[in-house]
This record gives C-alpha cells, sequence and structure tokens, in this order.
C-alpha cells in the first residue's frame, strides 16, 4: 500500500466537526508546506438533516477548500461507537498508516455525547499505536510498525472549554467559513424545509465569529482556534513561544 506521512492528523466524530473547530489552523498549516490528513468516524447519518450521502458530498467539497492532502472515513456508528478494542485497533490501523507528528481530536466534553467519546477513543489510541506488541495490518496484509504521535491536541467545540493553546488564524478566516459553508444542509439556508437544529439558525454563524473572535482577542489577533492538552506544553526556547 502507498506510504504518505503526514504532519497533523485531524479526527472527528462527524463530517463538519474539523470545519467548525480547527479548519483554520489546519489551512495555515497547509499554506506553511505541511502535509495534513483528516479522518471522520461517522458519516453523521443521525444528523437531523441532510443524507450520509450529502454529507460526503459535503465532506469532499470542504477538503477540495482547505487542500486537505487525505481524508477518510471508518464507517463507526454515529451515536453508538465506543472506546472499545474493536475501535481502537480501527483507529491505530489509520495511525500507523499515516504516521502523523501531531493529532488534533474532538473536544474533551461537549454537548454532543459522541465528541467526548471520540476524544478518548483518540487519546487511547495515539498511545496504544506506539505498542510493539499490537499487531496491526495494512489492507495488503503487510505488518505496521508500531508508531506514536508526538502530541495530542483537543479541539473547541459547541462549549466553552478553557484553551491552553490558541492558534492566530485570522489570514485564514475567509477559508474556514466557506468549508464550514460546504455543508449546505447542515447550516442556515432561508430556502431549507428540513427541521431546525442548534446549528441551522441564521445566529449560529455569529456564535461562530463571536467565539473566534474571542480566541483572537486573548492573543492580540483578530480570529483565533483554542486547543487542550491532556498534558503541559513544553518548549526549549521562550522566544518561540511569543
Amino acid at each position: 500500500m502507498s506510504f504518505q506521512k503526514l504532519d497533523i492528523l485531524a479526527f472527528a466524530a462527524h463530517p463538519d466537526d474539523v470545519e467548525l473547530s480547527c479548519s483554520g489552523t489546519l489551512a495555515s498549516h497547509i499554506a506553511m508546506g505541511y502535509k495534513v490528513g483528516v479522518i471522520d468516524f461517522t458519516r453523521g447519518e443521525l444528523g437531523t438533516r441532510g443524507t450520509p450521502e450529502t454529507r460526503k458530498e459535503e465532506a469532499d467539497k470542504a477538503t477540495e477548500i482547505l487542500k486537505i492532502h487525505v481524508r477518510e472515513n471508518l464507517g463507526f456508528a454515529d451515536g453508538f461507537f465506543r472506546n472499545d478494542q474493536e475501535h481502537q485497533i480501527g483507529v491505530i490501523e489509520v495511525i500507523r498508516r499515516y504516521q502523523p507528528t501531531i493529532v488534533l481530536a474532538n473536544a474533551v466534553s461537549d454537548r454532543h455525547i459522541d465528541h467526548g467519546r471520540a476524544a478518548q477513543l483518540t487519546h487511547d489510541a495515539c498511545f496504544l499505536s506506539g505498542l510493539r506488541k499490537i499487531h496491526t495490518k495494512e489492507q495488503d496484509g503487510s505488518l505496521q510498525n508500531p508508531w506514536r504521535p508526538q502530541a495530542v491536541y483537543h479541539y473547541l467545540q459547541d462549549r466553552y472549554l478553557h484553551p491552553d493553546l490558541i492558534m492566530d488564524i485570522t489570514p485564514y478566516w475567509d477559508v474556514k467559513v466557506q468549508a464550514i459553508k460546504a455543508y449546505k444542509t447542515q447550516f442556515y439556508d432561508p430556502n431549507s424545509e428540513e427541521p431546525e437544529t442548534p446549528i441551522s439558525s441564521s445566529d449560529y454563524f455569529n456564535f461562530l465569529e463571536a467565539r473566534a473572535r474571542e480566541m483572537g482577542r486573548l492573543i492580540g489577533v483578530t480570529f483565533g482556534e483554542g486547543f487542550m492538552k491532556n498534558t503541559p506544553i513544553g518548549a526549549t526556547n521562550l522566544m518561540k513561544l511569543l
């Protein structure tokens, strides 16, 4: 199987989680020349609006807008996937396939129950992926090598959580908005006849902008994206943290 090492691999419980929460960060790193991928756990089949088919089309469009290098969907059951051995192995296989230096994961706690569960699943799989006595294979039958990412960051979602790190996404705010709006079935459309949801009102984009401006204000920029980390953020040069 062809191998493509990624610098950053973002995991998401649903298509559109990444676009809503960390797409500005992904776009900025792609612009810097880093290789970036996205792994969606589910097809979002339990979503009130749209269908798995339309979500796939929308995810493909957002991927094109963001210039993501690799995107896969693991086909886990929306609402019912678990942090168990079967699902951990599925995530380990992806981590070992792309050997990311950094992993981005769902919020550790959020309104949607899948988000916190996906966060823990990703965190645990990143650790287990480094254990050489766990054996996994590629689709062609070849054995995978152990791999553990150097860092796991959890992006913020619906609930406000205190960030440990904020990325300046000001130059990429418009790209982020375009990627979000690629999910036409999920967000505000005055002509839609589908039921209202917490994210489909016209006010929701005001919330997204307000959150991004709040994050940005904390670091002296216009727009930001916040992240949490389970372990301290290390550095060797204070000047690089400015």
